[in-house]
């Protein structure tokens, strides 16, 4: 296994956006960017310190310099246009012309930043292929430039392959693909809306293995989540286990997977038997809800639970889902912090019994 420590423990990716890091985002301008640089730049050294107090063994910017976690898609090509989703009336960014190259490197240089920032794991995160199909596409604004939702879907491949690159040369520790897509196919009511689930469901894997084709020597992984962000931000819940994608997982071209388990309907943990012992499993174990807080024992207990279906040296600990589910979602810090403490009390406790 890559990782020698037993029980490794991380954040998925996101951090809370306080006020202030929230404001910068939203007031940046052509005129205003070298501001800009120095005071997000000193912000995140500060969420970078919030996790290395915690004592976390992986860390991230906090996806700090991105609008949002999957609109950074627009940083990397042309092609996209900010607009209002008439669903919901948030900022939706949205494909109207073929993609084309724009500033390769965007996240590299993310991870370039943050090494110069700490001495543990770093982790560097990129939308999968699908989900950005999914969010992106629109029949009519979108249908000019691609027809058809999966002609968009495959020409994001090779751009995000192409920052995979450029993270590889940054010497960045793990590449995670975000596909909280993929797992939302547990839902029978997802599914009911596609005339054949599986093969969206199967189109989803390809892409993100695609994505990470012949990358043999970095850290890939790929995220799923489907009720955490939702539940934070009051959105719709999705229901189910993991059984109906289970093909799909172990099709996925990955050594690490991470699976949410921390609230009802999530399934059952004999599922992760079905995966390849070659597979890392990152437990969701830790509630990303605000105003939730979960004690260590019931982290470990969790994480017990996966024990009977799996070996120690496969699991790390992290919590179900990013910790600013949106980009402009309202969450405690210090709320985070305390969640991230207890999940790092549970790791060394784990460490103890099983070490």
């Amino acid at each position: 296994m890559a990782d020698k420590l037993l029980f490794p423990t991380s954040i998925i990716g996101s951090m809370p956006r306080p006020g202030y890091v929230r404001d910068l985002i939203a007031t940046v301008t052509p005129d205003s960017v070298d501001d800009y640089q120095r005071l997000m730049g000193a912000a995140i050294r500060s969420i970078v310190a919030l996790q290395e107090a915690a004592g976390l063994d992986v860390v991230s910017d906090g996806e700090w310099w991105r609008r949002s976690y999957i609109g950074v898609i627009a940083e990397l090509a042309h092609g996209f246009e900010l607009s209002v989703n008439p669903a919901d009336g948030r900022p939706w960014t949205v494909v109207v012309d073929r993609l084309s190259p724009k500033q390769p490197g965007f996240i590299a240089k993310e991870v370039s930043f943050l090494r110069q920032l700490t001495d543990r794991r770093i982790k560097a995160t990129l939308p999968a292929p699908a989900l950005l199909g999914e969010r992106m596409w629109d029949p009519i604004a979108s249908s000019t430039a691609y027809p058809t939702r999966e002609e968009f879907v495959r020409d994001c491949v090779p751009i995000l392959r192409r920052e995979i690159e450029l993270l590889h040369k940054e010497g960045v520790s793990i590449i995670q693909v975000d596909d909280p897509h993929l797992c939302l196919f547990v839902d029978p009511d997802v599914r009911a809306g596609y005339a054949d689930p599986d093969h969206a469901a199967d189109f989803a894997v390809d892409m993100d293995n695609q994505v990470v084709a012949d990358f043999t020597d970095v850290h890939l992984a790929v995220h799923l989540c489907r009720r955490a962000g939702a539940r934070a931000r009051g959105d719709a819940q999705h229901q189910g286990g993991f059984e109906p994608i289970m093909s799909q997982l172990r099709r996925l071209d990955v050594g690490h997977i991470t699976m949410e388990f921390t609230t009802p309907g999530s399934g059952e943990m004999s599922v992760l038997r079905e995966l390849s012992e070659e597979v890392e499993i990152g437990l969701g174990c830790v509630s990303t809800v605000p105003g939730e807080v979960d004690s260590v024992e019931t982290i470990v207990s969790r994480v017990e639970q996966a024990l009977k279906y799996v070996t120690p040296e496969r699991i790390t600990l992290n919590p179900e889902c990013g910790f600013a589910p949106g980009s402009a979602a309202r969450v405690d810090i210090d709320e985070v912090y305390t969640k991230l403490k207890n999940q790092v009390a549970a790791a060394r406790l784990l460490r103890e019994r099983y070490g």
